[in-house]
């Protein structure tokens, strides 16, 4: 059995065949003598062809034992018999092979200690043992040829020296531990008592009676008690092993600690002079690293000049870009401008039209006081003038009365009808005056009800605009309320998700900023409307980097807002940082800018409103009072060109604009307030509506009574003036007749003539100027109404200019703009260029004080170090170093004691570590080997005993016996029964029963089947057949000549007293005769070879 073997039962080996498993192989054709033969070999091979390496070509001893001299006796490769008489050195022969191949004194039983088998009054005793070395399973062939010599030495004090030669005598080795490889690969095992079986052994295995020491003897031959110990061993050291783990754990956090305790002691203790060579190296290095920092500096340096030399083009493109907006912005403000004063000349075309038929309506509006004074003083002498004639016609009456007693009833008559026609026309004559102001007064309210309904019917229009508005208003906010966004459009969160997908999928370069107003926010609330008013249309707009963008962004909106007004796009260069307005921005003590008064975190936004709105010279002032005060007196703040107050309203330096808007649309922070806010105006807008609706029903319906009035009293009038002729006529008629009258009536009656014709003058007079009046009252409504007719006019065209203005306002703005722009490029472009004249001027500095650090280097160092530090790591490091140096020399301690030290703790640190990690894998390893092995170890031990019985009943078979081989691994014990001759198996009987020849048959039996199982190059047997019968015997020797003669590559030493005279003549047979041995003088060695 191998000790190197793992696996014994494997079906591959690097060895020799097992004949065991040949032998396992049985035909069924065979001859029973093959049947009861299972150690014969059907093929035997020729002798020329055996060569197995490790078997004992030769063996010489000298003063061993009690021969001076012995050898060299040469065995052969097959069955050797060494035959002598009791001594004459066979047993010599044996112990020496066990000696010199590595046994103890123990197992030869011929003595306690080595030095016992020095010859009496020798200092030393050698013994040398050729080994053949040939063959596939040769050991180091290249160096000891074809064999091995093993050299021993044993001293009288009892050490043994080995001396490992090759063929030609060379020495090789002197350790032991060679030896013990070379016994290993050839697989000699000379303490097995089955590979060499002394007296001893023999004597004791025949001898014993007990079924353990059987067991024992199988154990020890077949090494399973060897592999047990082992296993037993390898346990007990993993426990110890893992006790270890655990000691040297605690151990290690010692070391661990006390060695990091000296690494800090030794670091801080580090060579001066090494120190002193990395000062000057460090030194080196930071000379060049100067210089590759220099020369780093002005590679960016050079680029910047190219590429600033490169964007020169750019600047001139645009600063050319903005001349040619500023031409275009300049023509279309000249445009609009001429168009305005279009307009201002058509004003002041019919400005003095206006003024002319202004004065004139106050010329006949002066008439016509100074006519209705007329009026009035005519109807006062009127009245005067009818007291007259009343008193005077009843003075007249009176003496008529007095008359009329005497004159006829007729005259009577005549003069009441006068008097009565006289009343009747003076009657009409009032009335038809009335008619005439009821006229005038119809006309003025049908002309001022029609007025009326014009302009409610142009304010009910603003007014149902203004509802419409906030109702779009009022859906917009309701909206908002999830979603800030729906404020600038119920389509604009859908825009926003399409940009930002589009700019997922790489379609836009930088992804556009917008709705602006959505990305701005106010400090102060209260300005929400003003900073709408001011911003306008670019709270809804969007931004972009470039044109491409502004083309995908354009696509968006065509999809996203079919229909309908969308955003506008403003496209400009993004830049990092807002624009520095400190010099062309206002800044004022107490009112903020639109810049100042809005929170924009994205530079974008703010450099966009900035460029398109120039919100850094905008104030904002909450009192429009004060905002005008300030803006259009003497001194308005610098850089600022206009001002919005918190109504919205907007002021310049030379005038201003009252805001449409009230309220704020998209920036007020209130959501549920503005809802309620609206629906507050719609539903007073509403009620309003409706109040104008009545008024103008009412208007209507008093429209259509002043017409019907007017017609009837035109009707009424006509009647009148006609009577009044009728009346006129009848009394000039009656008038005309003559009458005879009273003297004492004359006078009276011209008297009464000369009132009449007064009263008839004046009445004249009166209807003249009341004709007259109402001709310069009707003149005076024509001319004001004329006039108002010019000054609506005029109205209106200043009406058509106020959006003339704000395009002009618009246009002038975007000059400005333009100009501004023109002038940063150009700016830009100004110190682009100084830039470029600075980096120039710098480079060439630089270059020169990189050729001054050059030279410096390469004083300090000739050749160039590539150095990846930096300047200021090395200069840091250089000081600590320095600062590191002093100390060491001021604090020099016993270097070479620290240093010890720490080697000393590093190295136990070290040691302990790999220890604890070697330990803990050995112990990992070790048990996944072992549980692997005792698996086999049991396999192995159940195969090789079948194996045993089996080879056992086979020898005894022989003989005609029958026997039987029972093992309990369990209780460690091996029964033989044996029956002789052919006898019923149940009368099978204990090995001690039989007789000592049957019982040394039986043991060679036993042998014969361990060495069936087990394998060595050699198998050495001591007086085996001492105990045997010539009957037992021969049987014996037959069944060991016919086992050698199946195992031509195994080696077979039997020592016998016998002389061995009935054997076979064979070429594999080799006796060795000793001779007698000679008590006087030293025996001699006798050696016959009988092939």
């Amino acid at each position: 059995m191998s000790k190197r073997k793992s696996s014994p039962v494997s079906d591959h080996t690097n060895k020799r065949v097992k004949p065991a498993v040949e032998e396992d192989v049985e035909d069924d054709s065979v001859s029973n003598s093959d049947q009861d033969d299972p150690l014969s070999n059907r093929q035997v091979p020729c002798a020329d062809e055996v060569v197995s390496a490790g078997i004992v070509e030769s063996i010489t001893l000298k003063n061993f034992m009690c021969h001076s001299l012995l050898g060299p006796f040469t065995f052969g490769s097959n069955v050797n018999f060494v035959v002598g008489n009791n001594g004459s050195g066979k047993s010599a022969v044996l112990t020496a092979l066990i000696v010199a191949l590595g046994g103890n004194a123990h197992a030869t039983n011929r003595g306690l200690s080595l030095k016992g088998f020095v010859k009496e009054g020798e200092s030393s005793a050698d013994v040398s043992i050729t080994l053949r070395n040939k063959g596939k399973d040769a050991y180091k062939p290249e160096v000891y040829g074809p064999a091995i010599i093993v050299d021993l030495r044993i001293t009288r004090e009892g050490l043994r020296t080995y001396k490992l030669r090759s063929k030609s005598g060379q020495l090789v080795s002197t350790k032991k531990e060679e030896l013990l490889s070379i016994l290993d690969n050839f697989n000699i095992q000379v303490n097995n008592p089955v590979s060499v079986l002394t007296q001893e052994m023999s004597k004791y295995f025949l001898h014993s009676k007990g079924e353990g020491d059987k067991y024992k003897f199988f154990m020890k031959a077949t090494q399973l008690e060897q592999m047990r110990e082992d296993f037993t061993y390898i346990k007990t050291t993993k426990h110890i092993t893992e006790d270890k783990v655990g000691q040297h754990s605690e151990c290690l956090k010692d070391l661990k600690r006390k060695y990091l305790e000296k690494e800090d002691r030794y670091k801080n203790l580090a060579s001066f002079d090494e120190m002193q060579t990395k000062l000057e190296e460090l030194q080196k290095q930071m000379a060049w690293a100067l210089v590759i920092e220099m020369e780093k500096e002005l590679e960016p340096m050079k680029e910047k000049l190219q590429s600033d030399r490169r964007s020169t083009e750019k600047y001139d493109e645009k600063v050319e870009e903005w001349k040619n907006k500023l031409e275009e912005a300049e023509r279309k403000y000249r445009q609009i401008q001429e168009q305005l004063e279009g307009i201002t000349k058509q004003i002041q075309e019919i400005q003095p039209k206006c003024a002319e038929l202004k004065t004139v309506a106050q010329k006949q509006n002066t008439l016509l006081k100074s006519s209705e004074v007329t009026v009035h003083r005519c109807k006062a002498n009127l009245r005067d003038l009818e007291k007259d004639k009343d008193q005077l016609f009843a003075r007249i009456n009176d003496l008529k009365l007095s008359i009329s007693q005497t004159t006829g009833a007729e005259s009577q008559a005549k003069t009441e009808r006068m008097e009565q026609i006289q009343a009747e026309l003076e009657n009409m004559i009032q009335q038809s005056a009335t008619l005439g102001q009821q006229i005038d007064q119809y006309e003025h309210a049908c002309s001022r009800a029609k007025e009326e309904q014009g302009k409610m019917r142009r304010e009910q229009e603003v007014l149902q605009r203004s509802i419409d508005a906030n109702r779009r208003n009022l859906q917009t906010m309701e909206s908002s309320r999830s979603n800030r966004l729906r404020r600038f459009g119920e389509h604009m969160p859908t825009l926003l998700n399409a940009i930002q997908e589009a700019h997922k999928r790489g379609q836009l370069k930088h992804k556009p900023r917008g709705p602006l107003g959505h990305l701005i926010s106010l400090k102060d609330p209260e300005l929400a409307l003003s900073v709408e008013v001011c911003l306008k249309g670019q709270l809804q707009a969007f931004t972009c980097d470039n044109y491409d963008d502004e083309k995908v962004l354009k696509g968006l909106m065509a999809k996203v807002l079919p229909t309908g007004r969308r955003p506008v796009i403003i496209t400009s260069q993004f830049l990092p940082s807002v624009h520095d307005t400190r010099s062309r921005g206002v800044n004022h003590p107490e009112y903020p800018s639109v810049l100042q008064a809005l929170e924009i975190e994205d530079p974008v936004v703010a450099n966009c409103l900035i460029d398109q709105r120039g919100i850094e010279s905008i104030l904002l002032i909450k009192n429009r009072t004060e905002a005008r005060r300030l803006m259009q007196g003497k001194n308005p703040p610098r850089n600022c060109n206009q001002a919005f107050s918190k109504e919205g309203d907007q002021i310049f330096n030379n005038r201003s604009y009252t805001a449409e808007q009230t309220r704020a649309n998209y920036l007020s922070g209130d959501v549920e307030e503005e809802i309620r806010h609206l629906q507050r105006e719609i539903e007073n807008q509403k009620a309003q509506a409706n109040r104008f609706q009545q008024q103008m029903k009412k208007l209507d319906e008093d429209v259509k009574q002043n017409d019907a009035l007017l017609r009837r009293t035109h009707v009424e009038q006509r009647t009148t003036k006609g009577k009044i002729t009728k009346l006129q006529l009848e009394l000039t008629d009656l008038q005309n007749v003559e009458e005879s009258q009273s003297e004492d009536l004359s006078p009276l009656e011209e008297d009464l003539q000369e009132i009449v014709a007064k009263i008839s003058s004046k009445r004249a007079e009166y209807e003249e100027a009341r004709t007259k009046t109402a001709e310069l009252k009707a003149s005076y409504e024509k001319a004001e109404q004329e006039y108002k007719q010019h000054k609506e006019q005029i109205n209106t065209v200043a009406e058509d200019a106020d959006p003339i203005k704000e395009e002009l306002s618009k246009a002038d703005q975007e000059v400005m703009k333009c100009k501004h722009h023109k002038k940063h490029y150009e700016e830009k472009r100004s110190a682009h260029l100084r830039n470029i004249q600075t980096l120039e001027g710098n480079l060439e500095s630089k270059e020169q004080e990189l050729k001054t650090s050059v030279a410096k280097a390469t004083e300090i160092c000739p050749e160039r170090l590539e150095v990846r530090r930096t300047a200021r790591s090395l200069d840091s490091e250089i000081n600590r170093l320095k600062v590191k140096i002093t100390t060491q020399q001021e604090q020099q301690g016993d270097r070479e004691e620290v240093v010890r030290q720490y080697n000393e703790a590093l190295e136990n640190y070290k040691n302990m570590a790999q220890q604890m990690k070697n330990l803990t894998s050995f112990i990992k390893s070790l048990s996944n080997v072992m549980n692997r092995r005792l698996q086999v170890y049991a396999e192995l031990k159940k195969l090789l005993s079948a194996r045993c019985k089996y080879y056992f009943d086979s020898m005894l078979a022989q003989r005609r016996y029958t026997g039987s081989m029972t093992f309990d691994h369990k209780n460690e014990t091996l029964s033989i029964s044996v029956q002789p001759g052919q006898g019923n198996k149940a009368d099978l009987s204990d090995m001690r029963s039989l007789s000592g020849g049957e019982r040394s048959f039986s043991t060679v039996c036993f042998v014969l089947s361990l060495w069936a199982i087990t394998e060595a190059p050699f198998r050495c047997l001591d007086e085996f057949d001492v105990y045997m019968d010539m009957v037992n015997r021969r049987i014996s020797m037959d069944m060991m000549l016919k086992v050698a003669a199946g195992q031509r590559f195994r080696q077979f030493i039997f020592l016998t007293p016998q002389s061995m005279s009935s054997l076979p003549e064979s070429k594999n047979i080799s006796i060795l005769r000793l001779r007698d041995p000679d008590r006087g003088n030293n025996p001699q060695r006798s050696q016959d070879e009988d092939q």
